[in-house]
């Protein structure tokens, strides 16, 4: 799955479109037909987006490689993602939102008010989703199938809501290679978590702390360099608190290092039950003796990947955190006794799981050919990543000048 491939920390939105280009998981396509990942990768990294679904259709966009839109998605996060183009109000230009909303029954963007507009232009993004096969006819008459981005909501906004979502409609973003597991991959399920911590529930928009307001003589606006609230404390955060920055930091740490201590644990003993059961499917147990082993690391991963996944949960939604990280240990626990006997039928009661500790060593395990990878994704970015651009330049579609600063030649691997 991508995510074995590449998993590494983020940048702010100037950089959002250049990592997006950058990673393994995109690949590295040698035409506008080839490449791993579906035209729905470039959905939340530009406002080239919404200009090409207002433009081809919701349906056609989502249509094809990720490399068919190669030229056209050219220009990093920007205003028209959040504010409408002629009177700056902020709008919503990805149709699935409000879809998502009605589905759940909420308010749909248009009927919210004004400081819940706030966080719902972040959710266009930071929600988690899954790519909805939808079959439509095209131009020349015959069906087509669309890969639509889907936000999971049709039964509520919790991890366990949309693990229920997901089960009744038999999705699986991907098939674990050692354990056989039909898998469940969080995107970044930032809008959801944090709606369950106590900020939101007090009424605090995203843009609250992440885009505090700053003053300039006399005129107050937004700061729109997004960024950790802990960098803008005086802005984002003093305003309400009355304790020092330092307890702030302080505590924030806490939290942090709370999560970390369950991560680590819960992580073991999921990556524990995909090589256990691994081991057992070598010896010859079947698909009816792992089904309910194998049900429990798809919950259990599920869970884990979802409380991390939102990169700041830990303070968004601390308590939450901390319940699913520690479900998520629970249900792999459980599918691991479950395992003891499968394993003592086979014979292989002392199996121990090899060690997985070190990235080098995880990969390995799951046989990501890491160098190989490295070396296809460079020559794309001296070939085809080139050709993107000087296109987009020809049709008007980007001014160069515009990335200025942003390092298009080489990537995390290179350095």
């Amino acid at each position: 799955y991508g995510f074995a491939k590449d998993y590494n920390a983020p940048r702010g939105h100037y950089y959002a479109l250049q990592d997006n280009v950058n990673t393994l998981r995109t690949g590295a396509p040698v035409d506008d037909k080839s490449g791993p990942m579906p035209t729905a990768c470039w959905t939340c990294k530009s406002p080239d987006v919404p200009r090409l679904i207002e433009r081809d259709g919701e349906k056609e966009f989502f249509t094809g490689k990720w490399s068919r839109y190669g030229s056209e998605v050219v220009n990093s996060i920007g205003c028209a993602d959040c504010h409408d183009n002629e009177t700056a109000e902020l709008t919503i230009r990805r149709p699935y939102l409000d879809r998502a909303l009605v589905a759940a029954g909420l308010p749909t963007f248009k009927d919210s008010t004004h400081q819940k507009k706030r966080s719902l232009v972040c959710a266009q993004c930071h929600s988690e989703y899954y790519s909805k096969k939808t079959k439509y006819t095209g131009t020349d008459g015959k069906e087509i199938t669309a890969n639509v981005v889907t936000f999971p909501w049709a039964e509520g906004l919790t991890a366990e809501n949309m693990e229920k979502y997901y089960d009744a409609i038999n999705f699986k973003d991907w098939t674990h290679k050692i354990s056989k597991t039909p898998m469940l991959k969080a995107q970044h399920p930032g809008y959801e978590i944090a709606s369950t911590g106590i900020h939101a529930q007090k009424g605090v928009a995203c843009a609250d702390c992440h885009m505090p307001y700053t003053q300039e003589g006399a005129v107050k606006y937004s700061d729109h360099q997004i960024q950790n609230p802990l960098d803008t404390m005086d802005r984002s955060c003093m305003p309400c608190h009355r304790e020092s920055e330092k307890k702030l930091k302080d505590i924030v740490k806490q939290k942090y290092d709370r999560k970390d201590f369950l991560m680590e644990i819960a992580m073991d003993n999921i990556a524990k039950a995909h090589l256990e059961t691994g081991k057992a499917i070598e010896l010859g147990a079947t698909d009816d003796e792992l089904k309910a082993i194998r049900t429990g690391i798809r919950h259990a991963q599920w869970r884990w990947d979802y409380s991390i996944a939102s990169h700041g949960s830990f303070f968004h939604a601390p308590e939450e955190t901390l319940r699913l990280l520690a479900s998520a240990n629970e249900t792999a626990q459980q599918a691991r006794l479950k395992l003891v006997r499968v394993l003592a039928k086979y014979d292989a009661i002392n199996f121990s799981a090899p060690d997985f500790s070190t990235k080098e060593n995880a990969q390995k395990l799951a046989g990501v050919p890491l160098q190989k990878l490295i070396d296809a994704k460079m020559e794309f970015k001296a070939t085809l990543e080139k050709a993107w651009y000087k296109e987009a330049v020809q049709k008007g579609n980007l001014n160069m000048e515009s990335r200025e600063g942003v390092d298009r030649e080489s990537s995390y691997f290179k350095k």
